[in-house]
C-alpha cells in the first residue's frame, strides 16, 4: 500500500471521537496521556480505525457469573 492511500484510510480527531461515541475533549485527553495510539502528520493528529479498533478491544470488560445470596431462604442474585 502505497502512504498516499493508507493516508486516505486515518481519521481526524472528530471522526475519532464519533466513531467513540465521545466527545472531541475525551479524544484530546487520551492522546495528551498517551493512551490511545495515534499518528502526528505534521501538526495534525490522525488514528487508524485499527488503532481506534484495539482501544475498544482493550477496553472490553468481560461479565462474571453472578453471585447468588440466600435470604430468606430464597436465592437472589447480586
Amino acid at each position: 500500500m502505497t502512504p498516499s492511500a493508507e493516508s486516505t484510510n486515518l481519521l481526524t480527531v472528530d471522526e475519532a471521537a464519533q466513531r467513540l461515541g465521545t466527545g472531541v475533549r475525551f479524544v484530546r485527553r487520551l492522546i495528551a496521556e498517551r493512551r490511545i495510539r495515534f499518528y502526528k502528520v505534521g501538526k495534525y493528529v490522525r488514528f487508524h480505525p485499527d488503532d481506534l479498533a484495539a482501544y475498544i478491544q482493550d477496553g472490553r470488560v468481560d461479565p462474571i457469573r453472578p453471585v447468588i445470596t440466600y435470604r430468606r431462604g430464597a436465592p437472589t442474585h447480586v
